[in-house]
């Protein structure tokens, strides 16, 4: 993983890299493929530390 603090800029360069040669329709869309993505992930992330939670306050 790459040092935090050099991880905006690799996503900025990467987007930009998807971004080039592309049009404005297909550009927003896979933006939206990416957010929702993203939204997925932080739901299941989600739904692990809740599962961890009930697990840890669970009677023996």
């Amino acid at each position: 993983m790459p040092c935090p603090s050099s991880l905006p800029a690799a996503v900025g360069a990467l987007a930009a890299a998807i971004a080039e040669g592309r049009g404005d329709q297909e550009l927003a869309l896979l933006a939206a493929i990416f957010t929702q993505l993203g939204d997925s992930l932080a739901v299941i992330l989600a739904a692990r530390d809740c599962r961890s939670a009930q697990e840890d306050t669970a009677l023996p």
